[in-house]
């Protein structure tokens, strides 16, 4: 079996205090030091991505996928030693994307790794369900005999009572979070973060995931990027929670 920690973050591009919250990342970062880390909100221009990647001990390469306009978009962080091929990227419209690729582990087993971000809008649980769509068509491009098992991480903007939720489960996904603690957490959006310009549209609720299906199984899950400063109880790395979850594969 080979051993691999996935971890997902929306980073809330440079609003909000942001300045105030990188460091907050970069701690948490250099404390977790994942294998995949599947960013949303990614300003290019800024390296935050790269800024992100460079703390703690670990190297890491990015792959970004622009959604809506190019210098802006998806990123998956990939740990030095974890060969990357079959890069692709989906357009879902609406200024969406996701992208995938293919990473090689140490002990041979051949995992898939994509990461997206959907449509926000609290009343469009249509559009968000036809994003999902289209992405799990694309996903069945890669066969699972091609790769052991298939992970999808990301902002969903979709909570777990909602129809998309179901439809990754009826095609075989899985929470990691769920199956490690018995359901998912309460509260991944808002974090807690307090800036004038935050948005404040929607109840508080589950939005964020690490999907998984094939030959699979958690080790633990549990939050992550989740730490307020220390000195101040408004200030959080982002306005959303980040997942982690450790998973053997083969």
């Amino acid at each position: 079996m080979d051993r691999l920690h996935v971890a997902t973050l929306n980073i809330l591009n440079l609003a909000d205090r942001w300045p105030e919250r990188l460091p907050l990342i970069l701690a948490d970062m250099s404390a977790l030091q994942p294998d995949l880390l599947g960013l949303q909100e990614v300003v290019y221009v800024m390296q935050q991505d790269r800024i992100i990647g460079a703390a703690g001990e670990g190297n890491y390469r990015a792959v970004r996928g622009w959604a809506g306009r190019p210098e802006y978009g998806n990123s998956i962080l990939v740990r030095e030693g974890l060969a990357v091929t079959a890069v692709d990227r989906l357009d879902l419209g609406l200024n969406r994307a996701a992208h995938r690729l293919v990473v090689t582990l140490p002990g041979g087993a051949r995992v898939l790794i994509a990461v997206t971000h959907l449509h926000h809008l609290v009343p469009d649980d249509g559009t968000r369900d036809d994003q999902v769509g289209q992405l799990l068509a694309w996903l069945e491009q890669v066969p699972l005999a091609d790769a052991e098992a298939q992970i999808v991480v990301g902002d969903f903007n979709v909570r777990p009572t909602e129809a998309t939720y179901g439809r990754m489960t009826a095609v075989g996904f899985w929470s990691a979070f769920a199956r490690a603690n018995g359901r998912e957490p309460d509260v991944t959006w808002p974090s807690g973060l307090q800036a004038p310009a935050m948005d404040t549209d929607g109840d508080p609720g589950c939005l964020d995931y690490i999907w998984v299906r094939g030959r699979a199984r958690v080790v633990d899950a549990g939050l992550a990027f989740d730490r307020p400063d220390p000195e101040d109880e408004t200030l959080f790395p982002s306005d959303h929670l980040g997942i982690s979850a450790h998973l053997e594969v083969g």
